[in-house]
């Protein structure tokens, strides 16, 4: 047996696909989330603590009934929008939170932390793709949260010699490939699982003129007018994070590293669209709507830098994959709202 993780936010999109991952390398795996944005039956595996990155006597009480070698963090709040209009519960507990879980850390002697970060601390970028000297202005409260959180890892690291490596995701998409495990979220903001939502409506006999699917802006600086992201598959995602904990066990001198993670491709939201219906078999319907505050029209990245130190190499670079592992998901695993 591997030495014993925390995971934070275990009962998450990305956190569970973690979990599971870690477990089936071997790895003896603690999950703690207070399942305000996670799923108790997610977590496969592995024991759930249920408890908040704010409570220090909770969390404390995990590190003293369990020997954490390692923390890998995902508890945070992540929609764009949401951040936008409810700043004030981002800082609150993407920022405190993790210094509060830094702290117990430091209190406990536990010097090593894998950080999900994002490539929204980059905001507009000057040019593409994006590299990790891209200079990060970030243009909304979540990607902001995000970057203070780095620069704490840096600091902390500098004054009490915590090492961390940052992970700075571009869009994470897909489902397990086993069809166990799969994107929940509740609303649901991500462009993916939206468009494959339609699908099935459509699929059970939906009138399409009835579509709920908004595009938001199709006027933007990109060659169809729709926004441009970098899609990386969860498992690909969760493989670099395995990748970044055997980096920190083997180098202990180690201070705060960070590493994009993408598959230095773009893909507009209607090239998402057009891909979705090569998938499912169903022309799938949409509406235009105004731009969303604090979306950039491009976000690619160059994670060569990940794959040269980390030893990383993504297993999925064609989003087409990532629809088809989704779907298996969606198809069994349908929303309330068309189940």
């Amino acid at each position: 047996m591997k030495q014993t993780v925390l995971v934070t936010g275990g009962a998450g999109y990305i956190g569970s696909h973690m979990a599971k991952m870690l477990v089936a390398d071997g790895y003896e795996v603690i999950v703690y989330d207070n399942l305000s944005r996670g799923n108790e039956d997610a977590v496969i595996g592995a024991p759930l603590i249920k408890g908040d990155i704010g409570d220090s006597t909770a969390l404390q009480q995990v590190f003293s009934d369990y020997p954490i070698a390692a923390v890998l963090h995902f508890a945070a709040f992540a929609y764009v929008g949401e951040s936008v209009q409810h700043p004030d519960i981002y800082y609150r507990n993407n920022v405190s939170g993790t210094q509060n879980l830094l702290d117990v850390m430091r209190k406990n002697d536990v010097s090593k932390l894998v950080f999900s970060s994002t490539c929204a601390t980059y905001g507009v970028p000057e040019s593409l793709p994006i590299t990790e000297e891209t200079p990060q202005n970030p243009i909304n409260p979540y990607g902001q949260s995000k970057l203070i959180v780095e620069r704490m890892l840096s600091d902390y690291a500098h004054a009490y010699g915590l090492r961390s490596i940052a992970l700075r995701y571009f869009n994470a998409a897909g489902s397990a490939p086993d069809g166990s495990l799969g994107e929940r979220h509740d609303p649901e903001p991500h462009i993916l699982p939206l468009v494959l939502f339609e699908a099935l409506r459509v699929q059970a006999g939906g009138d399409p003129a009835l579509t709920a699917l908004k595009i938001f802006g199709d006027d933007f600086d990109t060659p169809d007018g729709t926004c441009i992201r970098d899609y990386i598959h969860v498992d690909d995602l969760c493989r670099a994070h395995v990748c970044a904990l055997e980096r920190l066990h083997a180098e202990p001198t180690l201070g705060a590293e960070q590493f994009n993670l993408g598959v230095n491709t773009g893909v507009s939201v209607l090239d998402v669209i057009k891909a979705c219906s090569k998938v499912t078999g169903v022309e799938i319907p949409y509406k235009i709507a105004g731009r969303r505050d604090g979306d950039p029209p491009q976000l690619v990245s160059d994670a060569s830098k990940a794959m040269q130190v980390l030893g990383w190499t993504p297993q999925y670079p064609n989003i087409e994959k990532s629809i088809e592992h989704a779907w298996n998901w969606f198809s069994n695993n349908k929303p309330d709202s068309l189940a």
